[in-house]
């Protein structure tokens, strides 16, 4: 009689996935509150962390996911109650990112619920073959750019907007993160996973795929109308209707080819750290776990971090000729040095973050320590 399929167990922390969400939170916090600068390099390199931090956060939250489900070996018993389990985190990721826009008003979006609406569409789809995980995310990350941009110009989200359910066209459509975007690289970062980031020929290879398509995809987003290095083009409003559709049209292709390379460039991010912190030289691996360890407990307690974040940008908003501002200088360096002195110190002295441990706790969640998908 055939035996029955064992259950794996969830893979420990992976201290090349922390880094790199880690550099993704201070990525985020350089788009978040930077000031304006004259010069235009300096805008350039700025403009850097606007959208590739969100995506490669979107990706290490679905290496997250690919862990506590398994890993290379998908979990066969139980995973029903690990739905239930990410169900609970989902909502109550959306209850807190509603709750800090409604009552903080900090001068950002926030992913907060965003990721936790990814989190719900994504159950059904944990234990998906990788390839085609990997395939579906693909495609999905490929279309869902494009799709967005033309249909948040539509009457029907437009009026959606106007509506009660404007919170859920933001959601899906006309948002600063349409969703399916996030989950479309969720799903590349399972399946990476899936075929094992322990693995250097994986890795090497997954590398080699996501330089590719940065180095091939993203100069062309660039030279299209509406990228930095495209010459100024006209404003729509002052365009012919035919040409309005047209600059419509082009300016979703040129999203969705930017953020293929984009999420390009995160994954060259992720097998970096992981070249440095898993597959080098013991005393390479040494000095830049050495050197990276404040980066790496920061990607270890995202929600906490990412939270605290939003709680002293709310409390930083002033009034500068009349404007409500939050940026400065000042404040990027606070938060990234805080936010290391912070988790280091943390994680050192108690271990999980504090917000992750009340997640874990909320959500009936018992297993060993593992990453969470946050």
């Amino acid at each position: 009689m055939a035996g029955r399929a064992p259950t794996a167990t969830p893979a420990a922390r992976v201290d090349g996935v922390d880094a790199a969400r880690g550099l993704a939170l201070i990525g985020m916090f350089v788009a978040h509150v930077s000031p304006a600068v004259a010069s235009e390099e300096i805008t350039s390199l700025i403009a850097l962390a606007d959208e590739r931090p969100r995506l490669l956060f979107a990706l290490t939250a679905g290496m997250g996911l690919g862990f506590i489900t398994g890993a290379t070996r998908p979990i066969t018993e139980g995973r029903g109650e690990l739905r239930r389990q990410i169900a609970i985190r989902a909502v109550i990721l959306i209850v807190l990112g509603l709750g800090i826009a409604i009552t903080l008003h900090p001068l950002v979006f926030i992913i907060l619920d965003v990721y936790g609406v990814a989190f719900l569409l994504l159950l059904p789809l944990l234990f998906l073959p990788r390839g085609a995980a990997l395939g579906v995310g693909i495609v999905l990350l490929a279309i869902a750019p494009a799709f967005a941009e033309l249909a948040k110009h539509t009457a029907l989200i437009t009026d959606l907007q106007e509506s009660s359910l404007g919170l859920v066209a933001d959601w899906f459509v006309s948002g600063a993160y349409p969703v399916f975007v996030w989950i479309a690289a969720m799903l590349i970062g399972l399946a990476l996973v899936r075929y094992d980031l322990g693995n250097p020929r994986v890795v090497a290879v997954a590398a080699l795929i996501g330089a590719y398509a940065a180095a091939a995809l993203l100069p062309v987003a660039a030279l299209m109308p509406g990228g930095n290095a495209a010459p100024p083009i006209n404003a729509l409003a002052a365009l012919g209707a035919d040409a309005r559709a047209s600059a419509a049209v082009t300016e979703a292709v040129r999203l969705s080819i930017e953020t293929l390379g984009n999420l390009g460039v995160g994954v060259v991010v992720v097998a970096a750290m992981l070249l440095l912190m898993q597959f080098a030289r013991p005393v390479v691996r040494r000095v830049a776990g050495l050197l990276l360890s404040p980066i790496t407990a920061m990607g270890s307690m995202p929600l906490s971090v990412y939270t605290l974040h939003l709680i002293v940008i709310a409390m930083s908003v002033r009034t500068e000729n009349g404007v409500r501002t939050d940026d400065s200088w000042g404040l990027v360096i606070a938060l990234i040095v805080g936010s290391m002195l912070f988790a280091w110190l943390w994680r050192r002295h108690i271990g999980r973050g504090p917000l992750e441990q009340l997640l874990r706790w909320m959500s009936g969640r018992s297993r060993a320590d593992v990453p969470s998908p946050v």
